[in-house]
């Protein structure tokens, strides 16, 4: 299906349609079907208390599992269960692109540090690939390259600077343009000068702030050389903003305490329908088989997982490795700078929803694929970004418009009860809450949780969650809805992360 045919744009309009439909229900449903209204809603607190239920066990069965990850030594449990048709470690090599446009220094060396100290592993296993953009200026790129070369001269396998040239036909701007070009370039003029072989090489895309767990390569190459599907896997660990929570502000705090936790809930996902995100690794085999990142589609983690996923018939699958990343919360210049950064990052994150007219229309195409399989990742898309752009309106404003628009509705019986029913589940929605909350205390680093006022602050805000929940993730969901329902795209942006705010 082509981009530009009409079947393409209706399925765009997906996710728009769907949010403000869902939004407007119970405002003009309240006069015409008040009673379907209120079982709307109803099935939605139910459907909301099983998944607030299920995130919370999953994060606490998550939670053991990165305790036992982090006490595990990879290499001594790749030694101990070798078998013959496994890799032998000293084969594998891992390739790390790191993308990068006018950060400072200080911050891209949060990603390349964290390289630098991993443990268990040869760091001449480690090669790393810095993609920076031509639109950065000459001299900004030849300072970086400057700093890291003499930083870190001889620590890792190879270090190569690649510089993604501006306005190259058929791409936009941003970090899937700026990887593909990074991932090509090794691919066509390093891999033999350093006698790598893709059928023993890892790659991994990464953000400028990504702080790597020490064990994580190690665990990569344990995960990679004893999977035989080896080249049909991403592997993704749980993302946490704790770098730094503690300096942005609390509705920056309350959604990245929230999302930490449902992101270690999301990757045990039962159904295995969950896909990569912000920081992932695979086989260098797989990206290139198919064909590396789109360069026309700024959502890059969710849609490689896609490209690959179509490319290989539907088998392409996620493997998590519970060992934290640690990444930057978006920060600013000011309190409302930081707000302001958080609320583009959000809107961009949620043009990923450019991902549902691609799935379907790949789906179509791929009817190797069993239709049941096909159907779910489909709809998988669609439930998330339904669930993004609406859900806030429809646990506050939809429990109480039908009864306040239609004081008759309100004497019936099913009126009566709504706001008591909604008020019990929401109630009971508040023990998996608290879970998150507790779980992601502990699994912050000690230098985050030091001193009452600190514990304090990090408690007291919580009160703010519908604000901070509507103001920094639905409305901006819901803008990045609207845009591709009106056919408005947008341009990347980065998300400034160093912060100012204490």
């Amino acid at each position: 299906m082509n981009k530009s045919s009409t079947s393409y744009r209706l399925f765009e309009m997906i996710p728009g349609v769907f949010a403000w439909v869902s939004i407007s229900f119970p405002i003009w449903g309240s006069f015409l079907v008040p009673r379907l209204v209120a079982y709307f809603v109803i099935a939605f607190l139910i459907y909301w208390l099983y998944q607030s239920f299920k995130s919370a066990f999953l994060a606490v069965l998550g939670y053991f599992k990165i305790i036992a990850a982090k006490k595990t030594n990879w290499l001594e449990v790749f030694n101990q269960k070798t078998q013959p048709d496994w890799l032998n470690h000293d084969l594998i090599n891992h390739c790390v692109i790191i993308s990068s446009y006018k950060e400072p220094l200080e911050i891209i060396d949060m990603a390349v540090g964290s390289l630098a100290a991993q443990i268990d592993i040869d760091l001449k296993k480690i090669h790393v690939i810095l993609g920076q953009e031509a639109r950065a200026g000459q001299e900004n790129n030849l300072r970086t390259i400057k700093y890291f070369q003499d930083k870190y001269a001889s620590v890792f396998g190879s270090f190569t600077f690649t510089e993604h040239p501006s306005n190259l036909p058929g791409e936009t701007v941003g970090k899937h343009s700026n990887e593909a070009f990074a991932a090509k370039f090794f691919k066509a003029h390093c891999f033999k000068k350093l006698k790598l072989n893709i059928d023993y090489l890892t790659l991994t895309s990464c953000d400028v702030d990504t702080i790597f767990h020490p064990k994580y390569f190690s665990a990569l190459t344990y995960f990679f050389a004893s999977s035989p599907q080896r080249y049909l896997r991403f592997w993704q660990s749980p993302i946490f903003w704790h770098h730094n929570i503690n300096s942005v502000p609390a509705p920056i705090r309350i959604i990245g305490t929230m999302g930490n936790i449902i992101h270690i809930a999301n990757i045990q996902e039962p159904d295995g329908l969950f896909f990569n995100y912000s920081c992932y690794s695979s086989s260098y085999k797989l990206i290139d088989s198919a064909g590396y990142w789109d360069l026309d589609m700024i959502p890059e983690d969710w849609h490689i997982f896609l490209q690959t996923f179509f490319a290989s018939g539907g088998k392409t699958s996620i493997t998590p490795i519970f060992l934290p990343t640690i990444v930057d919360a978006p920060g600013g210049k000011n309190y409302f700078d930081a707000l302001k950064n958080r609320y583009k990052q959000c809107l961009r994150h949620a043009w990923g929803a450019i991902d549902i007219p691609y799935a379907i229309s790949q789906a179509y195409h791929h009817r190797e694929i069993p239709l049941l399989t096909r159907v779910l990742r489909v709809f998988k898309l669609i439930e998330t970004h339904f669930i993004w752009s609406s859900n806030w309106f429809i646990l506050t404003l939809g429990t109480s418009l039908p009864v306040l628009l239609n004081p008759k509705f309100f004497q019936t019986t099913i009126g009566f009860n709504l706001p008591r029913i909604s008020n019990f589940i929401l109630t009971l929605c508040l023990i998996p809450l608290f879970t998150l909350i507790i779980l992601d205390w502990k699994l912050r680093p000690a230098s985050q949780k030091k001193g009452f006022g600190n514990f304090l602050k990090n408690m007291l805000q919580w009160p703010f969650m519908p604000i901070a929940t509507l103001t920094m993730s639905v409305l901006p969901g819901l803008h990045s809805h609207t845009r591709l329902l009106l056919g408005h795209h947008l341009e990347y942006q980065t998300t400034q992360k160093k912060s100012n705010v204490s």
